[in-house]
Order: structure tokens, then C-alpha cells, then sequence
């Protein structure tokens, strides 16, 4: 297997070609996160006897505090598909003859943008700015400069690097001190009997008391909010950003192993590079899951998605490593994609698709039942109504994106 390092990343064209199963997995994920149109947890609180539904729900929701589901793993796999992108999105630059100069301003100007367009959708609806740094675009904005300074650097470096951070991360925590026995948690959003919050060394990462917390205090209330800055309510934070470099190295050094299965492989075939490199994502994928499940089990770091653990990174990158993995085998190896168009046509418009989910559902549900009314969305019963007019809003997203697939517009920052 070549020892491929970005520090110098080779401008074959073979490099540059897209892989299916990059495309397949940034698209099962914007299906993810554009479902939740559906809304169907609520389904569960119709027919709470359903087992089923119980389990969906927890898997179309985020967990209160430690703990993953599925719907926790959307914006880590967003975060880890950047980092894959990269290699290719570099080797695809030097080959059009840019230079590192202009590439490095270009991500600049990637980062400011993606800050930007955060902060806008997140304050859409509301009467003034809404300045907070704690959603998918501003996470990977604040970070994105740094990881493209990193991708230059040989692999170990990057290896390093996603250390460094996440037991750094880990330190500033475990060495916080802990809020007084008399800490007034109901002062913060949270409730005196919740039942999440953590006793011994684990409530060095309890909600709205831990440095990330802290941090947000003070920083959030440099901006123009209505009074001083006292806490989120989901205990969300801006120096997830931090953590969320890491996830992005991850993916970063995932690319990378799939840019050397490239390589070997010519013309992509499976006796090429391809099958030792689903082998070696896999094999990483599970060690990271272990380790993040050890240090979560073993009291040493909890798994929390809200405020970007240690643990967490590993674990949920290493679900990801296992992700691309079985994408790879499947779209790549056996060439077997024609089942992942559906997925491809929201992911190759990822920018816009996210954009689409915040500004477009309302609009698009007024106007459902502005001209058909409710009759056809109750054809289930009333309790189905929400899930069915949620399927048409998605539906009628899919086709705009379907539309400009075919027009090959992409929008690209």
C-alpha cells in the first residue's frame, strides 16, 4: 500500500474522480437530518405500548445527555465527511494549477462563509442576530482552516494532531474544578431532579457547569444578546469546535486511506487498492468504537454528543470509519450504486439540501395544505397526518434537488 502523504498529494486525475461511496454517504446523511420533517417520535407518544415505535423514536432524537442514537450520528458523519473530502479536494486544485497560497484564502473565506451562513439559518424567525457558534456550518467553520493546515502535513502528523486535541480537551475538563455542593443548577436549565446529571469524577462533564459552559459566558456575552449570557438550554457549546477539528482529522486520515486504495487500485478495480482499504476502515472503525466505549464504561471520559466529548469523538468516528467501510465494499468494490442514486441526489447538493431544511419546510407544508388541504395527509388517520404531510414536504425537496442534479447545478462554497 503506497505511503501516500498530503504534505505532497499527487495530481493524478485518478485521485481527483469521485467515489460513489463518499457521495452515497454524505447523502444517507442529508436524508437523515432532512427527515426529521417526519417528525415521527411523535408516534410514539400515540401508541406508547409499541416497542418499535419506542425504539424509532430514540433513534429520530437526540439523547438527553450520555448516550448516542442515530440521530446523534448526523452531525459527527457531516463533520467526518469534510475530512474525507479533503485530499481529493486539494489533489483537484493542484492539478487546475492552484497553489497552496490561494488555496489556504480560499479556505479562509470557506470558513468565514460557513460561520456566516450558520448564524443566519439559526437566526431565521427570530426578532435580532441570533450569535451563537454551537451548530454543524459554524462548528466546522471555526475549524476548517486549521484541519486544511494539517491535510499539508505528512500522516503521522495528522494522527498526532487528533490526539493532542481530544486528551487536551479531556484534561481541561477532568482538571475544572467542580461547582460547589451548593451549585444552583435550576440558575443554569437544569432541573433539580434531572435525572442525567453525573456524580463523582463524571460531573466534571455535567450540563451547564464544565469550562465549555463557562467559556460560552463570557464569550457569548461579548455579543449583542438581551442580557448576559446564562446558559443553553441543551447545554450546546462553541468550544465543541475544538473536539469537532478532531472528528474532521478522522475523516481526514479516512480519506486519505481511501486516496491510497485509489492509487493502487487504477481504474477502482476490486483487485486493485479497494478491498484493502474497506479491510483497514473497517479495522480502525472498531478500534475507535472500543476505545470510546471504554473510556466511556470505564468512568474515564462520558459519551456526550452535546458537548463533543473525547469519548464521543472516537466512538461516533469510528461508527463513521465502519460507515464508509461497508459503502466502500458495496459502491466502490462491487460497484453496486444504482441502489444509491435516491441518497446521491441529496448529497451532491449537501450546502444547499441543509439550507433547504431550514428555510423551505414551513413554505413547503403551507403550501400542501393551502391547495389539497388536510383530506389527503389523513388518509392514515389524524394521528399519521404529520408523518404524511412530512413525507410529501420531503418528497417535493428531494425532486427540486433531483432537478438541479440533472441540470448539474451544484452549489459549492
Amino acid at each position: 500500500m503506497p505511503n501516500q502523504q498530503l504534505a505532497s498529494p499527487p495530481t493524478t486525475s485518478n485521485l481527483t474522480s469521485r467515489l460513489a461511496s463518499i457521495d452515497a454517504y454524505r447523502g444517507m446523511v442529508m436524508f437523515l437530518m432532512m427527515a426529521e420533517v417526519l417528525e415521527l417520535s411523535k408516534l410514539a407518544e400515540v401508541y406508547p405500548e409499541s416497542n418499535l415505535l419506542a425504539w424509532l423514536k430514540f433513534h429520530t432524537s437526540h439523547v438527553e445527555w450520555v448516550g448516542c442514537s442515530l440521530h446523534d450520528l448526523i452531525q459527527p458523519s457531516f463533520t467526518f465527511l469534510v475530512g474525507v473530502s479533503l485530499p481529493f479536494s486539494i489533489a483537484s486544485r493542484l492539478l487546475k494549477g492552484s497553489g497552496y497560497g490561494s488555496m489556504f484564502l480560499h479556505a479562509v473565506w470557506r470558513s468565514l462563509l460557513l460561520v456566516v451562513l450558520g448564524i443566519v439559518l439559526r437566526s431565521l424567525g427570530k426578532p435580532a442576530t441570533d450569535f451563537r457558534f454551537d451548530d454543524t456550518l459554524t462548528q466546522i467553520g471555526l475549524g476548517y482552516c486549521a484541519l486544511f493546515l494539517i491535510a499539508l502535513t505528512p500522516r503521522w502528523n495528522q494522527v498526532l494532531s487528533a490526539v493532542l486535541i481530544l486528551a487536551g480537551y479531556w484534561l481541561l475538563f477532568a482538571m475544572w474544578p467542580l461547582p460547589a455542593a451548593d451549585f444552583d443548577y435550576e440558575a443554569v436549565g437544569v432541573p433539580k431532579d434531572w435525572p442525567h446529571l453525573m456524580s463523582g469524577f463524571a460531573a466534571h462533564w455535567n450540563k451547564n457547569s464544565n469550562p465549555a459552559w463557562a467559556f460560552d459566558v463570557w464569550f457569548l456575552s461579548l455579543f449583542p444578546y438581551s442580557s448576559v449570557y446564562p446558559f443553553h438550554s441543551g447545554g450546546y457549546s462553541t468550544l465543541s469546535c475544538i473536539p469537532t477539528l478532531a472528528t474532521m482529522i478522522l475523516g481526514l486520515l479516512a480519506g486519505g486511506m481511501l486516496a491510497d486504495g485509489k492509487l493502487a487500485g487504477g481504474k477502482g478495480t476490486a483487485k486493485g487498492g479497494y478491498k484493502m482499504q474497506t479491510l483497514l476502515l473497517a479495522t480502525v472503525g472498531a478500534c475507535l468504537i472500543a476505545a470510546g466505549w471504554a473510556l466511556d464504561h470505564y468512568g474515564i471520559c462520558p459519551n456526550v454528543k452535546r458537548i463533543w466529548t473525547p469519548s464521543f469523538a472516537l466512538f461516533s468516528g469510528g461508527i463513521c470509519f465502519v460507515w464508509l467501510a461497508v459503502l466502500h465494499a458495496i459502491c466502490d468494490s462491487w460497484n453496486a450504486k444504482a441502489w444509491a442514486f435516491p441518497f446521491m441526489v441529496f448529497g451532491s447538493n449537501s450546502i444547499l439540501a441543509y439550507g433547504m431544511s431550514w428555510v423551505l419546510e414551513k413554505p413547503l407544508k403551507e403550501l400542501l395544505l393551502r391547495h389539497f388541504g388536510e383530506a389527503p395527509f389523513l388518509v392514515l388517520g389524524e394521528a399519521w397526518e404529520h408523518v404524511m404531510l412530512g413525507s410529501a414536504v420531503l418528497f417535493l425537496m428531494w425532486l427540486i434537488l433531483l432537478w438541479l442534479h440533472r441540470q448539474r447545478v451544484f452549489v459549492r462554497i
